[in-house]
């Protein structure tokens, strides 16, 4: 999800309720898991608060305190998994230090629906555009479950565009594909099977590499607000 799938008001959970929708399930197990801003009360609490007005059965997985001993365990009870945004390089560090990784992987490969926001959605790539170091935007190898590149909140930061354009044009990223906040891209495997939107007019764009120029290419959203 690009971005804004948790609005501030709460006002608008399009996305949530499509996500949960995706496991199949009359009440799905459903965990937050907040490494990316350190576990922050504040990240958690907005979950709870807007996961707890679906029928689902939410949780979430400290890292920085009491976590479970049997992290494999606790991963393949839920149905879904949804990561917060924030610091993904740290993510991405932790995650490693605990062998999250390879548990959340085999989640993935048992059916088990991942995803999340922001760094909750670039992790997932080979790469993504990603503000966890101070300075320019920069690409960061991550976990490679999906092919290529991401890039959020495409139509809401002013530099995400330039940026991901001009490192997919140089190569120091593989071609790839952005989304707009409020925006998800729902893959089944590694392959791209929906692009949805809360918000209508929202879209997602590929973005490839021809002459060391960048391509982009619009991929319009389906508006869940059509019922």
């Amino acid at each position: 999800m690009g971005g804004a799938a948790l609005p501030p008001e709460l006002d608008n959970l399009l996305l949530i309720e499509y996500f949960l929708r995706q496991t199949g399930k009359r009440k799905p197990k459903v965990c937050f898991i907040g490494t990316a801003h350190g576990d922050a009360e504040t990240g958690r609490l907005r979950f709870y608060a807007g996961f707890s007005r679906f029928d689902c059965s939410p949780t979430h997985l400290p890292l920085f305190a009491r976590t479970p001993r049997d992290l494999a365990s606790f991963v393949m009870e839920q149905d879904a998994i949804f990561v917060g945004g924030g610091n993904t390089r740290s993510l991405l560090a932790v995650w490693r230090d605990w062998e999250l990784d390879r548990h959340l992987r085999a989640a993935w490969e048992h059916g088990i629906v991942l995803g999340g926001v922001s760094a909750g959605s670039i992790c997932w790539f080979e790469h993504g555009v990603t503000d966890s170091i101070a300075g320019p935007l920069a690409s960061l190898p991550c976990l490679g479950f999906l092919p290529g590149s991401n890039c959020p909140h495409y139509d809401s930061e002013r530099l995400r565009r330039p940026t991901f354009r001009r490192l997919v044009a140089r190569g120091t990223m593989p071609d790839g594909i952005a989304a707009d906040d409020g925006v998800a891209l729902h893959y089944v495997g590694t392959q791209l099977k929906n692009v949805v939107g809360s918000v209508p007019r929202a879209r997602a764009w590929r973005v490839g590499r021809s002459r060391n120029l960048a391509l982009e290419t619009q991929i319009p959203a389906r508006y869940l607000g059509l019922r």
